[in-house]
């Protein structure tokens, strides 16, 4: 039973490195799914990739709608809103994506609207050519094996 543990804990300790987690973006920050706010600023300085969540914090009368090119541009909310008041949308595919607030004139004249564009997948992070760097790395690699080795010895 130990060594299955000690296996598992090897297995993870090699994979969970190469691994990168999806992130979660809060729209709004803390000012939520509103009227009167740049979504437009708020995007602009993030990045979205498949994988990621948008995470929508509003109360009634807002509620959500994910809509076409079109359909943002208009302002025009067509099929079911989404009225949770805490939706979590996972961007599944890349390209842009279009989302606005049915109610009354909530997108067309106080903003409540958001466009972003998702990239395909996220980004391996680049190392940094020096040798300390690579150093540090194999050193982790080489005692992440050492104790896989000695975990299947162990079984």
């Amino acid at each position: 039973m130990a060594s299955d543990q000690l296996i598992a804990f090897a297995l993870v300790t090699i994979i969970l490195p190469t691994l990168t987690m999806a992130a979660e973006h809060i729209v709004g920050d803390d000012q939520g799914w509103t009227v009167n706010f740049n979504y437009t600023t708020w995007a602009s300085g993030r990045v979205f990739h498949v994988g990621d969540t948008l995470v929508f914090n509003y109360k009634p009368p807002h509620n959500l709608f994910k809509v076409d090119g079109a359909g943002f541009k208009d302002c025009a909310a067509t099929g079911e809103p989404m009225t949770g008041g805490n939706d979590i949308i996972t961007l599944s595919s890349p390209g842009k994506k279009w989302y606005i607030c049915g109610y009354g004139k909530h997108c067309s004249e106080l903003g409540q609207k958001l466009v972003i564009n998702v990239e395909a997948e996220t980004p391996a992070p680049t190392p940094e050519p020096n040798a300390a760097y690579g150093l540090a790395a194999s050193s982790y690699q080489l005692f992440a094996a050492a104790v896989a080795v000695l975990a299947i010895i162990a079984a």
